[in-house]
This record gives C-alpha cells, sequence and structure tokens, in this order.
C-alpha cells in the first residue's frame, strides 16, 4: 500500500479511503505480504478488471485528444521515450 501511495497524487490516509471503498465495491482486494505480514497488495479482482476495461475507451479517447492529436508521429515518439525515462528514473 505504501508503494501504491507514492505512485499516486493521494496521502496515504486517502488512498487507503479509496482502497476500502474499491473494495466495498468488489473493485480490488487486499492480499497480506509474505515477506512482512503487516504489509499488503492491493489486487485488482475480476469485476474490477471488468470495470477496467469498460472504461478505458473513454480514458483513451481523452489522451488522445489533449494530449496526441496535432502531434507528428516524431513528436509522439520523443515524448513517449522521455516518458519511459521518468518511469525508469521514479522506479530507481
Amino acid at each position: 500500500m505504501s508503494e501504491l501511495a507514492d505512485k499516486v497524487v493521494l496521502t496515504p490516509s486517502g488512498l487507503t479511503r479509496l482502497v476500502e471503498r474499491l473494495e466495498k465495491e468488489g473493485l480490488v482486494r487486499r492480499e497480506r505480504t509474505e515477506e512482512d505480514r503487516r504489509g499488503s497488495y492491493t489486487v485488482l479482482t475480476r469485476e474490477g478488471k471488468r470495470a477496467f476495461l469498460q472504461a478505458w475507451p473513454t480514458y483513451e479517447q481523452g489522451i488522445r485528444k489533449y494530449f496526441i492529436e496535432g502531434l507528428t508521429e516524431d513528436e509522439c515518439r520523443t515524448i513517449g521515450q522521455g516518458l519511459a525515462r521518468i518511469d525508469q528514473a521514479s522506479r530507481s
């Protein structure tokens, strides 16, 4: 959970409340880690994956409209490479 909190723009308590709500809706479940029984992973359920796949076309359309339309292939490639470097650096 703390690793997830680091990746999103929420406070740890805000993330906990969100996960609790998603858990009540059956979209995620928490699983204890083997390494440290105090910690847990948040796992997408089958229903959660179904909801994600249903919502994805709307998000994809917004991403294309607000971030990609009007850019050349070279510009898209450059942005993709830059985002990949940022992702890699954030994992270090």
